[in-house]
């Protein structure tokens, strides 16, 4: 699994589509189950997860605690790493990184940072590879 993370338009999905260019893309639709994207996958066919945000603004609306959540996507990211790794298949999993901006006055746009910024410790935890892109230039966080 591969994880690029960068600020809004830092040509992350530029320098994924140039470095995966038969990459299929998943948009994660918010309630969506991590595990439930094995469908997608293709024999040693990349695959390409965005729209993580969007997909994380979903736990705010849910009665799920933060922990329950987390603990559910962490074993959802493993399951989907090992089937990624059986079937072929390169995971790369897009992110914003939200860690360098203003603090939230609103306690659910906090705990979304919150969730963010737990998930992406979690998805880099289980990347082989963590790429932080930055005005279009990527820099290797994890080789």
């Amino acid at each position: 699994m591969q994880l690029f993370i960068g600020g809004a338009c830092a040509g992350k999905r530029d320098v994924v589509t140039t470095r995966f260019p038969s990459a299929v893309w998943w948009q994660l639709s918010p309630g969506q189950r991590l595990h439930e994207v094995t469908h997608i996958m293709q024999p040693n066919v990349p695959l390409v997860l965005h729209g993580v945000f969007e997909w994380l603004a979903a736990v705010l609306h849910s009665d799920m605690s933060s922990d329950t959540s987390r603990a559910l996507w962490r074993g959802d990211l493993q399951s989907l790493a090992a089937t990624a790794q059986a079937r072929g298949v390169t995971l790369v999993i897009i992110m914003n990184e939200l860690g360098r901006g203003i603090v939230p006055m609103a306690q659910d746009q906090r705990r979304l940072r919150d969730l963010s910024g737990w998930f992406s410790q979690d998805a880099a935890a289980q990347s082989k590879q963590v790429w932080h892109v930055r005005h279009g230039l990527v820099q290797a966080l994890k080789p």
